[in-house]
């Protein structure tokens, strides 16, 4: 898997920025087959910081309706990733 396919997006919500300003850690939406190892690879070359661990979670789609019908949205994975002592956030991620 490319290192481009593995992150899919930074996740940017109330708690992802407390969460970024206290621990360093970053939240990404990632592929639902990358392992950690893929995860921490792709930040580590792609965003140039050293990474101290890696979390990972799958969200399960919600069940929508539109009257009568009813469909599903697709689960994917959250990846939480923690930072090493005395690394710098990444440009991208410092006014939002």
């Amino acid at each position: 898997m490319k290192l481009t396919e593995v992150i899919r997006r930074p996740l940017i919500t109330e708690k992802t920025t407390i969460m970024r300003e206290g621990s360093l850690t970053i939240a990404f939406q990632v592929a639902v087959g990358a392992t950690k190892v893929e995860i921490k690879q792709a930040v580590e070359q792609l965003l140039k910081a050293r990474v101290a661990n890696v979390r990972t979670s799958i969200v399960h789609g919600k069940t929508k309706r539109q009257g009568r019908f009813v469909g599903q949205r697709p689960d994917w994975k959250k990846a939480y990733v923690r930072l090493r002592d005395g690394e710098k956030m990444p440009e991208f991620l410092e006014g939002a």
